[in-house]
C-alpha cells in the first residue's frame, strides 16, 4: 500500500505530453523491490495490526499465543473475547434469548442504548419461533413484543411485516422473504451484536487489516492506469507478478 502510493507519486512527477503520448511506464521487478526496501515499517506496528485482527475477530487462543510470542499487548482484556464469542455463537445457533441474557451480563447498557440492535434480536427471536413451527407463540410474541416497536418506527414496522409474512406461505423457505430463514440472517444479526459489544469496550468494530487490503486493491487499480508493474493478484500469497508488457 505504501509502496503503491510512492510509485503513484513518482509517476505523477514525470507525466508530460511526451510520456502521456507513449505507452505506459514499465516498472521492473528490481525497481519495484528496491522501492519496497526503501519503505520502512516497524515490526511493532505490524504486530499491533495482527493483534487488532485477532482480537476483533475473536481468535482468543491465537491472540494469547501471539501476545506471548511477540510481546504485543491487546487493547482489551482477552478474557472478554471469550464472553463476546459466546454471545455471537448463541445468536448463530438461534438461541436468541440466551444471547440477550449474556449481553446483559456483559454490559446491560448495550441494549438500553441501542434500540435497533434490540429490535433485530427480537426479530431474530421471532424468526426462530417461525422456523420451529411455533405459530401461536410466534403470533403472540409479534403482537406483544414487536408490534409496539413498529408503531414507533416505520422501518421496524416494515421488517415486522416481512417476518410475519413468513406465516402466510406453506413453503416458507421459497417465499419472497425466505432469506430471513437463511443462515446468513443469523450471521448478520450476530455480526451486529459483535460490533455493538466491541463499541461498548471502546474498540473498533471492524478489524483494520481488511480495510488496508481494500486500500491496496484500490491503489493498484489507480496505478494500472499509469504503469505496468509487479502486481499482487492473490492476497493470500502476496506474491508479486511480473508486469505485462
Amino acid at each position: 500500500m505504501f509502496l503503491s502510493r510512492i510509485v503513484l507519486r513518482d509517476l505523477d512527477s514525470i507525466d508530460s505530453p511526451v510520456s502521456m503520448a507513449s505507452s505506459k511506464k514499465v516498472v521492473t521487478r528490481d525497481e519495484w523491490e528496491r522501492k519496497l526496501r526503501d519503505v520502512k515499517i516497524r515490526k511493532e506496528d505490524m504486530n499491533r495490526l495482527v493483534m487488532n485482527f485477532l482480537v476483533t475477530e475473536g481468535f482468543v487462543d491465537v491472540a494469547e499465543k501471539f501476545r506471548i510470542e511477540s510481546g504485543t499487548q491487546p487493547e482489551i482484556d482477552l478474557a472478554t473475547i471469550t464472553d463476546r464469542m459466546e454471545v455471537k455463537k448463541a445468536v448463530q445457533s438461534g438461541n436468541v434469548q440466551e444471547a440477550i441474557e449474556k449481553i446483559n451480563d456483559l454490559n446491560p447498557t448495550i441494549l438500553d442504548t441501542n434500540p435497533q440492535l434490540y429490535f433485530h434480536l427480537q426479530q431474530q427471536k421471532l424468526i426462530e419461533l417461525i422456523r420451529a413451527g411455533k405459530i401461536s407463540e410466534a403470533l403472540e410474541f409479534a403482537q406483544e413484543e414487536l408490534a409496539p416497536r413498529g408503531e414507533e418506527n416505520q422501518t421496524f414496522l416494515e421488517e415486522i411485516e416481512k417476518t410475519v409474512a413468513l406465516l402466510v406461505f406453506e413453503d416458507i423457505k421459497n417465499c419472497p422473504y425466505g432469506e430471513l430463514l437463511d443462515v446468513s440472517q443469523r450471521l448478520k444479526t450476530a455480526s451486529e451484536v459483535n460490533a455493538a459489544i466491541l463499541t461498548s469496550q471502546s474498540h473498533e468494530k471492524d478489524p483494520k487489516l481488511p480495510s488496508l487490503l481494500k486500500m491496496l486493491l484500490w491503489t493498484q487499480n489507480q496505478l494500472d492506469e499509469k504503469a505496468a508493474y509487479p502486481r499482487i493478484n492473490d492476497l493470500t500469497t502476496a506474491e508479486l507478478q511480473d508486469p505485462s508488457i
